[in-house]
């Protein structure tokens, strides 16, 4: 295949992979949403650094954990001021977590308080009497009690509802053999901080019987988020659960997959498949690599090449002369030759400008062989003035004749 013809097919490969991934590009484009985890890591809408940022700017030390939530006893140990607090997990959570959950509020060694926001620690939030009731997107309507508010008020996605049970129990546990995930918290008293424009509840902090120990419950974590703080009423209120009642927040990172650990490559990884930055260089790795298999013609065996062989000293010598001979200076033409042919016999330590012909005489003298002294006699014959055409390439001839014999 001709390198033109391969050079052609290599644009039209690499132009095709080109809109092959600007097209899968804009696909993906399209269906990248926002994040949706409530973490203090996140900036975006639906995130919570606003609330980790507020609070610190209040005097309030925020601390991120990141392991798993049987330390978390550990995280909160000794600290009455502390409250732990986990917000809109995504996967619901089990009953090994509601039964830590409750042994981590009754724990008397513990000393922090719990808050528990989103449907998915209904599971959890059953262990302090109360499950939650899920409405569809953004279909209630959630206000402060008694309160008219100054700003719009948030919608949510669930309500909660109180329940009899003194006990909580799980088939999957009662089928291990485990006879219960916890026993109800005994409460003092409960006091609601949201409710739905009906009277539902949305939101409550108990104060539990058998210590002095408080646990809040709301129904959606996205009233924790950075838009609904920013923009409704509920930023003021949820702040003032917090900032003014505890020394130091305790947010579970680890539910929104911000674990410790982990290798930078992984990190890297995680955040080229989560940003739109990211599947652009996985794009462009994907177009180099097409395009290197494209040439990769080239790496087989090498291709035979046209040889081209050097030309002799006496073709240079034969060019010089014809080329001369056209320009009617035959008797240049030999002295030239002549000239040359000393240059090359003569030690560069050797070489004069004196009269060539003087020099052939002389050569005739030291010459040895009878073929050189026969060549340089023919030489000295066609040295003299007035010579025609042909006598140029008689010159070079006997000129390679006497190299060749004085070599020999």
């Amino acid at each position: 295949m001709r390198p033109r013809t391969e050079a052609l097919l290599a644009l039209g490969l690499l132009g095709a992979v080109v809109v092959v991934a600007a097209a899968i590009g804009r696909r993906r484009e399209g269906t990248i949403e926002e994040d949706q985890r409530r973490s203090t890591y996140l900036t975006g809408p639906s995130g919570t650094r606003g609330l980790a940022d507020a609070l610190e700017r209040l005097g309030v030390e925020v601390e991120r954990f990141r392991q798993p939530l049987r330390r978390a006893r550990e995280a909160t140990a000794g600290d009455p001021g502390a409250v732990f607090a986990m917000l809109d997990p995504e996967v619901r959570s089990s009953a090994a977590d509601a039964r830590l959950l409750s042994e981590l509020s009754a724990d008397p060694d513990s000393g922090a308080d719990l808050l528990l926001a989103g449907p998915e620690l209904g599971p959890a939030m059953a262990c302090f009497g109360y499950t939650v009731e899920y409405r569809g997107p953004a279909s209630v309507e959630a206000v402060i009690p008694g309160a008219s508010p100054a700003r719009p008020a948030p919608w949510v996605n669930a309500v909660l509802a109180a329940t009899t049970d003194t006990v909580v129990t799980d088939s999957g546990e009662v089928a291990a053999g485990i006879p219960q995930v916890c026993a109800v918290a005994p409460v003092a008293r409960a006091e609601t901080l949201l409710v739905t424009r009906t009277g539902r509840v949305v939101a409550v902090r108990l104060t539990r019987a058998d210590l002095d120990r408080r646990v809040v419950l709301v129904a959606d974590g996205l009233l924790f988020s950075n838009r609904v703080l920013r923009s409704t009423e509920a930023g003021p209120l949820l702040l003032g659960l917090l900032a003014g009642r505890y020394r130091r927040v305790v947010f579970d990172e680890q539910i929104h997959g911000f674990t410790a650990g982990g290798s930078l490559a992984r990190a890297v990884l995680d955040w080229s498949l989560r940003s739109p930055l990211g599947w652009a260089a996985w794009q462009l790795a994907a177009v180099g690599f097409l395009a290197l298999l494209a040439g990769a013609v080239r790496f087989g065996r090498p291709r035979p090449v046209i040889p081209r062989r050097r030309r002799s000293p006496l073709e240079h010598v034969r060019a010089l002369a014809t080329a001369l001979a056209a320009a009617q200076g035959h008797d240049v033409a030999i002295g030239a030759v002549v000239q040359g042919l000393r240059r090359r016999l003569l030690p560069p330590g050797q070489r004069t400008r004196a009269d060539w012909r003087a020099w052939v005489a002389e050569l005739e003298r030291q010459a040895r062989s009878p073929r050189a002294r026969e060549a340089i006699r023919t030489l000295t014959t066609l040295t003299r003035p007035g010579q025609p055409s042909a006598s140029v390439l008689r010159a070079a001839n006997a000129v390679e004749d006497v190299w060749e014999a004085m070599r020999s």
